[in-house]
């Protein structure tokens, strides 16, 4: 790996703390921009802010996995106020330098794309999307447990969407004895799931289902759980929704309807953020070198 890599690191959870020791240690460069609650003694980490200086001599910018919201704003819980990206930081970088971030929407692609600085989305990365998928997992098995008075074995579990993250979270249910039906779109997943010994559901048809349910896991961005699904369902359902903002339920139906829904976001970050740092760090350390 090539020394003398500059990165910037803004905002982040606990994911990334681990991110930062992993980093420094290798002898790259870190300024950090929204962990002035921290403090940290490595040499090679700067969290005193940065001048323009240090922005020109810039690699690599690094963003938190759930990217900015739609003005530019990110997710810092270290820091004590808003911290934000835009194409004039951007712009100020070297021709070189290449922005990380878990996923992006319209505001992150138009601005790497006005400064005409390359785009690199994490999450879109069977490594990184992959081995997330066990701490996130994890995560949701533990959320399910302390958010029921039943036992997931047993219980009538419906995992929505069969991506990385569903197909991890459908073995581990399974796993535990819960009667698993999934919910997918694509004849390939059917098959799957039906080889993995599971029942699919084509997710058009989840009103026809959702009334056996006792807990529901959703990993689909999109709403799913709208009000008339949830209308069929049985006001003791528990939803999980571990889909990226706005998640794939109607949350404020759901709360009128007595049915709990738990917006559970960045759990790895949350119940295993040194595996799930450990994780960044090994593919950034991969792609920073290349």
């Amino acid at each position: 790996m090539k020394r003398n890599i500059n990165l910037l690191i803004m905002g982040g959870d606990q994911r990334y703390v681990e991110v930062i020791h992993q980093l420094s240690s290798q002898g790259i460069q870190i300024f950090l921009e929204g962990f002035e609650q921290l403090s940290f003694s490595h040499p090679h980490i700067h969290n005193g802010g940065y001048t323009e200086t240090d922005v020109g001599k810039l690699d690599a910018i690094l963003l938190p996995l759930n990217g900015t919201d739609s003005e530019g704003h990110i997710e810092a819980l270290y820091s004590n106020q808003p911290v934000r990206i835009s194409s004039d930081i951007l712009q100020k970088t070297p021709e070189h330098c290449v922005v990380y971030t878990g996923i992006s929407g319209d505001f992150l692609d138009s601005a790497a794309k006005q400064a005409g600085r390359k785009l690199v989305r994490l999450m879109d990365r069977d490594d990184i999307a992959i081995m997330n998928s066990i701490p996130t997992a994890e995560a949701a098995l533990g959320a399910a447990i302390n958010e029921t008075d039943f036992t997931v074995h047993s219980s009538n579990v419906l995992i929505l969407g069969f991506g990385r993250v569903g197909m991890t979270l459908s073995r581990l249910f399974d796993a535990v004895g819960a009667h698993v039906t999934v919910g997918a779109r694509k004849d390939s997943d059917f098959a799957l799931i039906m080889e993995m010994g599971l029942r699919p559901i084509h997710l058009d048809n989840l009103s026809e289902y959702i009334s056996e349910c006792n807990i529901c896991i959703n990993s689909v961005p999109y709403l799913l759980l709208d009000s008339f699904v949830l209308s069929k369902a049985d006001r003791s359902l528990i939803i999980i929704d571990i889909a990226s903002r706005p998640g794939g339920t109607d949350f404020e139906f759901a709360r009128k309807q007595g049915i709990k829904a738990v917006h559970a976001l960045g759990l790895p970050g949350q119940t295993a953020p040194k595996t799930a740092g450990e994780v960044i760090s090994g593919v950034l350390l991969k792609l920073l070198g290349e």
